[in-house]
């Protein structure tokens, strides 16, 4: 007897479930028609009624009062996991709330397979958090309480970049030796494998695997060099105080910077200290800005503004930053050099790590046949440029980047319990 399973790619920035029902592997949309979902929460004020996806993201950004999530992922493994959070004046652990948004996915995905699916593979990244075992094995202990928790009784992890290998498998003809490039919100991880379409229903594939690297950077933490590098100075970051000239404190803006950090800045602790050395400030005009930032909670739409940049110097040399939630008509021209210099640190670090992928599997660069690019971080154009000079006789794959690692779970879900 088949049994029914799914994957489940929880992803910092995007998620997604597939099933395998009768044979076949698909996606199941998990919001309107949409088979991706925005990594979201809203917890809407008057009765935290929470809202997901891309609705979240449209009540936030209407400015209806409640409060708004993203990056939970990143949480998994730190001790914010424990501490929990203040939703809407009501305590919450993090679980919860993770619980809360995985909850409604699954039941998407029960409804369309007429049944409660109870086996599940969740995908994980190489490294939850960077050189902490410890913390790491947290993360994965966290992630299959929260899986018990909304009913799976059977759960098993991939790596995500197996993952998405697996979904390009069954389109192969032939083999191919392939490094799989997996750069999501929170992190980027590697694999370099063999594939064949005459594998993809081997229950053990530990042969066919090299290696695995990973490393915890991301499109959030380019939309954070982005923000310190062209926006934050334009409210302030970096300008000065008093009569010894004092640098002003750094670390609110990191935070506004980081989209798991921002919620934990509107403080009347924190507002009154900006306010004080407003008085000294040498710059009030542009210091002033971030205090109205905090004052109208406005640092995800600061982020949001980031991202939204940092997506149109995928395509465009130069963007205008509009930043008129701050003051009316004001916007910061941003150029794709800029953002390149501004991330450039990030994409070696990046490139580094599939440069130890390739050496732990003992193969050469030339060697590599498929690059497989998955995850919305895979656009950026610096990041491009540097797989093609670091794998100049590889085939690109790069179709399917949002869906392709929950595609690949699922495919790893038959073989892991039928």
């Amino acid at each position: 007897m088949t049994t029914l399973s799914c994957g489940i790619d929880f992803g910092t920035s995007n998620s997604s479930i597939a099933i395998d029902q009768n044979g076949e592997i698909k996606l199941v949309p998990v919001e309107n028609a949409s088979v991706t979902i925005p990594s979201a929460i809203f917890f809407q004020q008057r009765d935290n009624k929470a809202f997901y996806g891309r609705m979240a993201i449209n009540l936030f950004f209407d400015r209806q009062p409640g409060r708004f999530m993203r990056s939970l992922k990143r949480v998994l493994g730190t001790s914010l996991m424990n501490q929990g959070t203040l939703v809407n004046g009501t305590s919450m652990n993090f679980s919860t709330i993770i619980a809360a948004f995985l909850t409604q996915i699954k039941e998407k995905a029960d409804l369309v397979a007429g049944q409660e699916i109870e086996h599940v593979v969740m995908g994980r990244p190489v490294h939850f958090v960077d050189n902490d075992p410890a913390a790491d094995a947290r993360a994965q202990a966290e992630l299959t309480a929260i899986a018990q928790r909304i009913g799976f009784k059977y759960i098993e992890f991939q790596f995500e970049p197996i993952a998405a290998a697996f979904a390009h498998e069954a389109r192969l003809s032939g083999e191919k030796l392939a490094i799989v490039a997996d750069l999501g919100g929170g992190t980027s991880d590697f694999t370099v494998i063999r594939l064949s379409n005459k594998s993809i229903y081997k229950t053990d594939r530990s042969s066919d695997i090299l290696a695995n690297t990973g490393v915890r950077i991301g499109g959030n933490d380019f939309d954070k060099d982005l923000s310190l590098a062209a926006i934050m100075p334009e409210i302030g970051y970096r300008s000065t105080y008093g009569d010894k000239g004092l640098e002003v404190p750094l670390k609110p803006y990191h935070d506004l910077a980081e989209w798991s950090k921002v919620n934990f800045l509107y403080t009347p602790k924190l507002i009154m200290q900006m306010k004080q050395l407003l008085y000294q400030s040498h710059d009030k005009t542009r210091f002033s800005r971030l205090i109205k930032v905090l004052q109208d909670e406005t640092g995800h739409t600061l982020l949001a503004a980031a991202e939204g940049t940092k997506i149109a110097l995928t395509d465009a040399l130069q963007h205008n930053a509009s930043l008129d939630f701050i003051e009316e008509g004001f916007a910061i021209p941003v150029g794709r050099s800029l953002f390149e210099t501004a991330i450039q640190e990030e994409v070696e670090k990046i490139s580094a790590s599939a440069r130890q992928c390739l050496q732990e599997a003992g193969v050469s660069n030339e060697a590599i046949e498929l690059v497989i690019l998955t995850g919305g971080s895979t656009e950026v154009h610096s990041v491009q440029a540097e797989f093609k000079r670091l794998f100049p006789n590889a085939a690109i794959a790069d179709e399917n980047k949002l869906s392709s690692v929950g595609l690949g779970l699922a495919y790893d879900s038959r073989n892991k319990f039928n």
